[in-house]
């Protein structure tokens, strides 16, 4: 194509020229001869840049400066060979004219068809249902090059109509025929018509308070919201910036950093250590897991009674790092005091995490026998054969559900740190319990639930609209209890600051707007009432008067008053014969005679009154809730 317009270029402007008004050959056939040698030039500079390898559909700077570098090489080759060979009788300004008509005329063509395509294709993606009108916020580098490769790619089921950016240069211009419009704040007011389904955020540089605010302006227009990744992968992997797009998560509205940290600490602590797991196949046992193995351990083994989360985790692990990690899985529960007591002198661990236990409260409530059994004297089982065994340190993973517990499994728990603190001065295992609050995503998490209740039209249920709760991710809540666990000194007792308490209220609403639905009207939540063992809130984790800072200012150590073996042995001899009897309420008593802070449910709520942060955190963090919209639909 190149050449036939260069030679309809030459012949025109030939004609054109007063060489074309000669007769005969005179001119004619030095015409024919320079044409042919600056065409084989041309040729050989083109093959050597690979100027036709591309497809020129998708071409790019690179593409036309190597057509422009062919053109401009063989020209001069061109001169070369004619000053050398042929007798140049064609003029300077007749060449330069032939080579700027024919490189314009080339990008033209070229240009064109790139428009036509882009219309044509264009024309099809609005015809089919499946394409999605879609919004850019951020047009710095990411999203520019994320605006490319949906613009450049034919198959994408996304259609760029508005860029948002706060840059004023930016705003009113176009970038590949998209408009720029701005500040970001005035979103909603550009969204008002619904003609935009999906929203992606692509400043991957944001703090973490300022992307909470964006995606709650997002999540206010109705749009399902997208997010790049704080970290852009692609400048590792080179991956395409729209295959790490990702849909926005509630943990993004939490309005903070996730927490990072250096892990040298804990490295030292795992590196070349025989690690076991118990209830390794569990939520926060898997994570600890996945965190353990990527320290170099000398060998992690998975302990946990059900079998197809251990295989599973067991595989992944498996995959990603092959043998060079020593793994082993072991199916048992914690109940069997022989088997636990077998497998710790088989591995000889050096550490181990105690993630192992019933955490459901309601189910917990009608199964409180289960719950001893389980969370009581499985532990008392983990913790005899560390201290038989000579294990250097055991952490136990607790709940802040043990601080003035109201449920059944938040006494459990607070008797399993009783059964730890009672080793203070009696082994050489340092025993440790690291508490926190809610994670985001664990099995049996209210996000799950919300979501499928969501998927399946509604309503979302929530058991009380003024419940509070701490909330943090797994990998976070994870992070910080290895943390914890090298930060010990002797046998402890670790709380971790789990930030602001998030309203629950707030957690559905915000999800069913990330959803791309609006609450109360296309998606109704209805409060249910607080299940067995319930409370409104959670206690403050920090600033009770009773922690120590670390030197992680989110860790602390609490002072507890350490159990004496014999009085333990007496709590534990009445609690198992308590669960002997067969009668749940003799199992309710004992708990009540030796965990004193255990109180039921009301009389915890009676008191439930928001500190003055909590009322503040709860106010500019809510969703605004409309009574009078509540009222109609039953939700007041």
């Amino acid at each position: 194509m190149d050449m036939t317009i260069m030679a309809c270029v030459a012949v025109i402007l030939f004609i054109r020229s007063p060489m074309g008004n000669g007769t005969g050959d005179d001119h004619l056939w030095p015409l024919i001869v320079n044409l042919a040698v600056w065409f084989i030039c041309v040729m050989v500079f083109n093959a050597l840049f690979h100027t036709y390898d591309s497809l020129w559909r998708y071409a790019e700077g690179k593409e036309y400066l190597a057509l422009l570098s062919g053109f401009g090489c063989g020209t001069i080759l061109y001169l070369g060979c004619t000053n050398l060979f042929v007798k140049r009788q064609l003029s300077g300004l007749y060449m330069i004219s032939v080579l700027g008509a024919s490189l314009l005329m080339m990008l033209s063509v070229r240009f064109l068809y790139r428009a036509y395509r882009r219309g044509v294709k264009q024309k099809q993606r609005k015809a089919q249902l499946s394409v999605r009108k879609i919004g850019i916020i951020g047009m710095g580098n990411a999203g520019f090059s994320l605006l490319r490769e949906i613009v450049g790619n034919e198959a994408s089921p996304y259609e760029p109509i508005v860029i948002f950016d706060d840059d004023p240069m930016k705003i009113g211009t176009k970038v590949f025929d998209i408009p720029v419009k701005g500040p970001i704040n005035k979103i909603p007011e550009y969204l008002e018509n619904g003609a935009i389904t999906d929203l992606f955020l692509a400043i991957p540089s944001l703090s973490g308070e300022r992307r909470s605010e964006i995606l709650k302006l997002g999540a206010n227009t109705g749009c399902r919201l997208h997010i790049l990744p704080d970290r852009v992968k692609s400048m590792a992997t080179n991956a395409p910036l729209l295959s790490q797009i990702r849909n926005v998560r509630v943990e993004d509205l939490l309005g903070r950093e996730a927490i990072q940290l250096d892990g040298v600490g804990t490295r030292e602590m795992i590196h070349g250590k025989t690690v076991m797991v118990t209830g390794g196949g569990g939520s926060i046992g898997s994570e600890l897991c996945r965190q353990i193995a990527a320290m170099s351990p000398k060998r992690l083994v998975i302990l946990d009674v059900y079998e197809n989360s251990t295989y599973e985790l067991q595989q992944s692990l498996l995959r990603q790092y092959g043998s060079a990690l020593d793994l082993k899985a072991e199916i048992a529960t914690v109940q069997d005091a022989a088997l636990i007591s077998d497998l710790f002198r088989k591995y000889q661990p050096d550490l181990v995490f105690h993630a192992a236990a019933h955490k459901h409260v309601p189910l917990m409530e009608a199964s409180p026998r289960e719950a001893v059994k389980n969370n009581v004297f499985g532990t008392l089982n983990v913790v005899r054969a560390a201290h038989e065994t000579g294990v250097a340190r055991m952490l136990l993973i607790s709940t802040d559900k043990a601080v003035n517990p109201t449920s059944i499994m938040g006494a459990t728990k607070r008797l399993c740190e009783m059964i730890l603190s009672s080793m203070q001065g009696r082994s050489k295992t340092e025993f440790v319990a690291v508490r926190f609050g809610n994670v985001l995503g664990s099995n049996g998490s209210v996000i799950p639930l919300f979501q499928r209740q969501i998927e399946e039209g509604g309503p979302v249920t929530i058991t009380d609209r003024r419940i509070i709760r701490y909330f943090m991710t797994i990998p976070e809540a994870v992070s910080l209890v290895l943390e914890a666990g090298s930060l010990a000194k002797g046998s402890q007792v670790f709380v971790l600051d789990m930030g602001k308490p998030v309203s629950i209220l707030t957690l559905a609403e915000n999800l069913i707007r990330l959803s791309g639905y609006i609450p109360y009207q296309q998606i109704q939540i209805d409060e249910i009432g607080l299940r067995p063992g319930e409370k409104l809130f959670e206690e403050l984790l920090v600033g009770t008067g009773n922690q120590r800072k670390t030197q992680n200012e989110l860790i602390f150590v609490e002072d507890v008053q350490p159990v004496s073996p014999h009085y333990l042995e007496q709590i534990l001899e009445d609690l198992r014969a308590a669960v002997e009897s067969g009668d749940d309420a003799n199992v309710f008593a004992v708990l009540h005679r030796y965990v004193p802070e255990f109180r039921t449910p009301a009389e915890a709520n009676a008191r439930f009154v928001p500190s003055e942060e909590e009322q503040g955190s709860l106010q500019t963090e809510q969703v605004t809730f409309t009574p009078a919209l509540a009222a109609t639909t039953g939700h007041v």
